[in-house]
């Protein structure tokens, strides 16, 4: 199982500061949409730039304009992209062409997807990579929230997923024994005291 470190800052100086501390034990080093927003494009260059080994995640949480937005983010740097599981399957599949074109991925986001497993399965046969069980910071903040709703719903959907909304040291066994791809982390790394030490914590919990 790989693991995808969130980096949900605001500057791309900050961001390439987590990322130099922790590169060392993740796979993929994820820009996160607020970051994206914050900064621009630049901001997958610089971090391609400054970590060319690392698969480089472009969060954009595309809703439409699929393969014009998938484009520019490749071009940028991005080796992978996501687009909202919410959005029409002709957005999809213009990233996906775009992908292609680039031999890139991009990742199906199912946040805020009712039905995870049916929009899984329809995504990854339109050519997603992987599809991400995702719950927001939002919804992670509501009383009652669990993690075992994604894990769940990951394990019956069968295709190649990542896992998203709450992942940290206490948590990622179980995400790999649901037979998550990946395991997304982001506050439990960017917002410890020592985020090389919390990841390094995190890659020896992966069996």
């Amino acid at each position: 199982m790989k693991l995808q470190v969130a980096i949900d800052v605001l500057t791309t100086e900050a961001a390439l500061d987590i990322a130099g501390k922790v590169a060392e034990y993740v796979d993929i080093i994820e820009l996160g949409t607020p970051l994206v927003k914050s900064e621009g494009l630049s901001a997958i260059t610089a971090m391609k730039t400054a970590h060319p080994e690392k698969i480089v995640f472009a969060d954009l949480k595309t809703m439409d304009a699929g393969e014009l937005e998938a484009d520019i983010a490749f071009k940028a740097g991005a080796d992978l992209v996501s687009v909202l599981g919410g959005a029409d399957d002709s957005t999809i599949a213009g990233a996906v062409k775009a992908a292609k074109a680039h031999n890139k991925g991009i990742v199906v986001d199912l946040i805020g997807v009712e039905d995870k497993v049916s929009r899984a399965k329809e995504a990854r046969a339109i050519g997603a990579k992987f599809i991400e069980f995702h719950a927001g910071l939002d919804e992670q903040a509501k009383p009652g929230y669990k993690l075992d709703v994604l894990l769940s719903a990951g394990e019956e959907a069968r295709v190649p997923f990542s896992v998203a909304g709450g992942v940290n040291l206490s948590t990622i066994g179980a995400v790999q024994r649901a037979g998550a791809d990946v395991a997304v982390v982001g506050g439990s790394i960017y917002g410890a005291d020592d985020p090389a030490l919390a990841a390094k914590e995190l890659r020896a919990a992966i069996i």
